[in-house]
């Protein structure tokens, strides 16, 4: 049932109780007529149907109705009535006239209770008449306030549920998110190398009609390399998001000691400088740099006119990788989507690195400076 509904119904059953106990009788005679103890009665029957729509109005027919029951009576319908009124005045008006009625109403029922007993001259008046006026205001007063101190809390709690609810979800969104782009990342720099050296060496084989049957050959154990290289990352790729591998933390383990074969694989002439030691890197380090020399070297041959120069300089707390390539006007055959600058400058900066791309001396730089921790060897 609504609680409108509720309310009235509830209204209607209170009022008939009370004419029950005028009838039966349960009130003080006055020398009034007992009827007019009616219009006192429906007065806080009135109260009882608005309860919830005007607590403030409920609480003041209740104490109308309760003085002109007095005047009149007094009744026990009416006074029990008033019970109700001025608990539902406590639970769902304000909260400053919640407050409000906890602290008066113990000063009235202590004022009545003196009054009463000055006026009987007898302390037992005072015990009596307090009694009764504590059962009517501050009982009632007092349980509303813990109704709605647990009300309150309850809402407390449910509006902080709903908020953990949504940072859960705002944190799944932003682990997927991480997820994708990490899945987009390492999906790119399997695919691009690959496949860009093999469209290049391909339209370069294609371009040339008098290329030696050696240098086809070449070309074309390059390109079937590249191919066969390719599938292999793909089907690893593929087979970790599968979970088939659990125990490996990226698609394949590739390291920066393999640069000079990756220059090899790429088509790309270029020539490598290693200064430093040389040493074995961590597992996030070596990754890192692998893929952002193979990205470097797979735009170096879409865009790049001569050879490329390649540096590693292995410092003691910091791996330092740069790209130089020439620069001319052709226009490259494989267009270019930005994804894989985007790509390199996420990888230096998830381990703490820095990236630098842009044009150098005719040309185009790539540099990439990346942290090792303090306890690598």
């Amino acid at each position: 049932m609504a609680p409108l509904r509720q309310d009235t119904w509830m209204a209607g059953v209170f009022f008939i109780a009370g004419l029950v106990l005028l009838a039966a009788g349960v009130f003080i005679p006055r020398a009034t007529p007992p009827s007019l103890l009616i219009g006192p009665l429906a007065i806080s029957f009135v109260g009882i149907a608005l309860r919830r729509r005007a607590p403030i109005l409920t609480l003041v027919l209740g104490f109308i109705a309760l003085l002109g029951d007095m005047l009149l009576g007094p009744s026990l319908g009416t006074v029990l009535i008033f019970t109700d009124n001025i608990y539902a005045a406590a639970l769902y008006g304000p909260a400053p006239l919640s407050r409000a009625l906890l602290r008066i109403t113990p000063v009235v029922t202590l004022v009545i209770g003196a009054a009463a007993g000055y006026v009987a001259q007898d302390w037992r008046a005072i015990a009596i008449v307090g009694v009764q006026a504590a059962l009517v205001g501050i009982g009632p007063v007092i349980t509303a306030v813990i109704v709605r101190q647990h009300r309150d809390q309850a809402e407390a709690e449910r509006t902080r549920a709903e908020q953990i609810a949504r940072l859960a979800e705002l944190d799944r969104q932003t682990a997927i998110t991480a997820e994708r782009t990490r899945m987009a990342r390492e999906l790119h720099d399997l695919v691009a190398n690959h496949f860009s050296a093999i469209a290049i060496q391909s339209a370069g084989v294609l371009s040339r009609s008098d290329l030696e049957p050696r240098a086809v050959q070449a070309i074309l154990e390059s390109i079937r390399e590249n191919s066969v290289q390719g599938m292999a990352e793909m089907r690893a790729m593929i087979g970790l998001l599968r979970a088939e591998l659990p125990d490996q933390d990226e698609p394949t383990r590739r390291r920066l000691a393999d640069a000079g074969d990756l220059i090899e694989r790429s088509g790309l002439r270029a020539t490598l400088t290693v200064t430093g030691s040389a040493r074995d890197l961590p597992a996030a380090v070596d990754l890192a740099a692998y893929r952002i020399l193979q990205e470097s070297l797979t735009n170096a041959l879409k865009h790049g006119t001569a050879p490329a120069d390649v540096t590693l300089d292995y410092g003691p707390n910091m791996v330092i990788l740069t790209v130089d390539n020439p620069v001319g006007d052709h226009h490259p055959i494989l267009p270019g989507a930005g994804a894989g600058l985007v790509g390199m400058r996420e990888r230096a900066t998830l381990i703490g690195g820095t990236f630098e791309a842009g044009p150098h001396q005719n040309g185009w730089r790539v540099r990439a400076e990346l942290p090792l921790p303090e306890e690598t060897p």
